[in-house]
């Protein structure tokens, strides 16, 4: 039986430390927070679902938890929403209030505000582990964003499974500046240790100063605040110290495993997950940690493969299809989207993720794109564009790459590279070519190559700083 996710015995019934919760200059006990979380609870009222601007504040925090104490439904929302994102959301969504910092536009919305010094030590109904806890949206990259239903049970499993794969006890200090309107940042960053205890320190902005002013023992990130801390070694070595450096959200490149492997002496734990299932794979902190590998399933979760006939593919290290994902904390659909939901949302319990990966004799998992774009079908292969991509990022002359299939009368399709040089790389074009499509080759398998790589100042990017690749197939 899960416990509830959280009520003020499970986030107060810790070991009491004055320094509990960190964001930026503020600082909170455990009971401080549950107090202030508490009186914020008995002020929502007959609300049901409220719409969070999701600052990196205390007030968010105290917002966020008092919520979820009450049974109200969390929307959260991106600080840097457009007008027209921001209306979709909060009309979707049925948010009937704006809770916490004052929204830069409230849409119509009343606002509640949170009071941070207030306390309450009153009692609320503990929330069905079935009941919604939280819609969070998706990017949107085929459409405007949809609501994920998230409830209480599977966000208290996707964390439970977390705690056992990498080890995360009352004993640890979390340390990050993720943003609090994702799965990395708020769930996994947030209620993460509120829920397992120890202390969290929100740095605001996840810079290496940041992140080295902060003693810690794990350290959450996303690519790019991993590369960034090793280009910054002084800082970097900085993490000695801790126990786990957790990536995720996007793939680590093999060459910033290395530099962090070197500069802090930790190799660094790749997870997997996405909006609609939270994390449902992850290297261990116990176990082998391979670049460009996310690991083994976390406990609850099955994983299988499958091609376009939906049959099972073997799991040999080579068979690339789509991955399916099956585990407790997986979303229960969309928010009032029954057709989407029964897309993705299998008969059998099953999620498709609509990502391409393979698994290996093992089960370890490498994620190699997504099936609409990153799936190239090349003289016969079925191959997966992110480990060409991964292994093109490993050559020194490589600074960002995106690897997609151009329609190929002969082939089906031809692999191409759009690579942005490294700064100051004095190579020839041609002979840079040639030297990263042998690099492929070698390092891979020569079907595998790029057939034509093609040189670029930069990579078209979303809001989220995903490369939008069907850009690079229309204007490439």
């Amino acid at each position: 039986m899960l416990l509830p996710l959280l009520t003020p015995d499970v986030v107060a019934g810790r070991s009491e430390v004055s320094d509990a919760v960190t964001v930026g200059d503020e600082v909170f006990s455990r009971s401080d927070l549950v107090g202030a979380a508490t009186s914020t609870a008995e002020r929502l009222g007959a609300v049901s679902r409220v719409a969070i601007e999701a600052v990196p504040s205390m007030q968010t925090v105290i917002a966020v938890v008092g919520a979820l104490m009450a049974g109200v439904v969390v929307v959260p929302v991106a600080p840097d929403s457009g007008t027209a994102e921001l209306r979709h959301i909060l009309d979707d969504s049925g948010a009937q209030a704006w809770l916490g910092a004052t929204p830069t536009d409230a849409c119509g919305r009343p606002h509640i505000p949170v009071r941070l010094y207030a306390r309450s030590w009153h009692r609320h109904p503990q929330p069905r582990a079935g009941a919604p806890a939280m819609v969070m949206y998706t990017s949107g990259t085929t459409g405007p964003p949809k609501g994920v239903v998230m409830t209480h049970g599977a966000i208290a499993a996707g964390i439970d499974a977390l705690a056992q794969a990498w080890q995360w006890t009352p004993q640890d200090t979390l340390v990050h500046g993720l943003p609090l309107f994702h799965v990395h940042g708020l769930i996994l960053g947030l209620l993460g240790p509120l829920r397992i205890g120890g202390r969290l320190v929100h740095t605001v902005k996840p810079t290496p100063e940041n992140y080295a002013a902060h003693p810690g023992s794990i350290y959450f990130g996303v690519p790019t605040v991993w590369s960034r801390m090793a280009a910054a070694p002084e800082h970097a070595r900085a993490l000695r110290s801790a126990r786990l450096l957790v990536s995720g959200s996007a793939p680590l490149p093999p060459t910033v495993f290395e530099a962090l492997r070197e500069l802090t002496g930790h190799e660094p734990v790749e997870r997997y997950g996405m909006t609609e299932t939270l994390i449902t794979i992850s290297t261990r902190a116990d176990g082998e940690r391979r670049p460009g590998w996310v690991g083994l399933p976390v406990e609850g979760v099955q994983t299988r493969l499958r091609d376009d006939a939906g049959e099972d593919l073997p799991h040999d290290g080579e068979a690339v299809g789509e991955l399916l994902v099956r585990g407790p904390m997986v979303a229960s659909g969309y928010l009032d989207r029954p057709e989407a939901t029964a897309e993705s949302w299998l008969p059998d319990g099953w999620f498709a993720t609509g990502d391409a990966a393979l698994i290996d004799a093992d089960g370890m998992h490498r994620i190699v794109g997504r099936m609409s774009t990153d799936l190239i079908k090349s003289g016969g292969n079925r191959i997966g564009a992110g480990e060409i991509e991964g292994s093109l990022l490993g050559h020194g002359s490589v600074a960002e790459v995106a690897v997609v299939g151009v329609a190929d009368d002969d082939l089906g399709q031809r692999i191409v590279a759009f690579v942005v040089r490294a700064a100051d790389d004095p190579t020839d074009p041609d002979t840079l070519a040639r030297t990263l499509i042998d690099h492929v080759a070698r390092s891979l398998s020569a079907h595998k190559r790029p057939r034509e790589i093609r040189f670029v100042d930069d990579l078209p990017r979303n809001a989220m700083g995903k490369v939008v690749k069907k850009k690079l197939l229309t204007d490439g």
